[in-house]
């Protein structure tokens, strides 16, 4: 499981993370909701390390996050993250992009980790594009290569930062379809969203971030039926 121990986390002057208290259970889908600059994106890439905390404890299955001595390479191979940017290299092709990350890292044979490419990209919906460029994807083909990706690596764990916020309406849908196969499939997931449809669906609890501190957590029917803090009851009339 992922522990979350009075988290602290300034940039500069502005503390951005007051105090979290997390546990996310394996098999469990913990959707972030709350307005730009609650800390909620930040919370991601402290737990897979990207950000270093000013206090409190990141556990990730007993491991220390941040503790001296944590190999922070390995760590990272059982969390994928996927961002709200593709980060696609575009001179490789679809294949070849979810390759390189297991041959680099993890360094798998070629024959092994063309397997597991092909493997996670029919997983995705992209098993006809594996010979295409990502310049000739659609933004949501593209989101769904960083998730095969990131699946190739064989996570443990699944964060997703906002991963349709960049896409046009009309490609949500595709990307938000692959998160739920994902979730069907009992993959441990923190997703940071703005889609409170998933959240109602998806979710086995829904976290609501306000400036630095996590106001509000509990089930979806729960949360989205009954807020407790003038704070949530605002930014669910918000985004109605």
């Amino acid at each position: 499981m992922i522990e979350i121990e009075n988290v602290r986390k300034s940039f500069g002057p502005l503390e951005v993370l007051k105090g979290i208290d997390l546990t996310v259970a394996k098999g469990e889908v913990l959707t972030v909701i709350g307005g730009s600059g609650s800390g909620k994106s930040t919370l991601l890439t402290c737990i897979n390390g990207l950000e270093p905390i000013d206090s409190g404890r990141i556990l990730v299955d007993g491991t220390e996050v941040h503790a001296r001595g944590t190999d922070l390479n390995k760590l990272r191979r059982r969390i994928g993250i996927v961002f709200q940017q593709f980060n696609a290299f575009p001179h490789l092709t679809v294949l070849e992009n979810v390759m390189l990350a297991q041959r680099k890292v993890l360094g798998r044979p070629k024959t092994e980790a063309e397997a597991e490419a092909v493997r996670q990209l029919n997983h995705v919906g992209l098993g006809d594009k594996l010979k295409v460029y990502p310049g000739r994807l659609s933004g949501g083909q593209q989101q769904r290569m960083a998730i095969a990706r990131a699946l190739a690596m064989s996570p443990d764990y699944m964060l997703f930062d906002e991963v349709t916020s960049a896409l046009d309406p009309q490609l949500v849908g595709e990307v938000l379809d692959t998160l739920r196969l994902l979730a069907s499939e009992g993959m441990t997931m923190i997703c940071v969203t703005h889609e409170m449809k998933f959240a109602r669906e998806v979710s086995d609890r829904v976290a609501f971030f306000h400036q630095g501190i996590m106001a509000e957590i509990a089930p979806p029917a729960q949360l989205f039926g009954a807020p407790e803090s003038a704070e949530l009851r605002k930014f669910l009339a918000a985004t109605a």
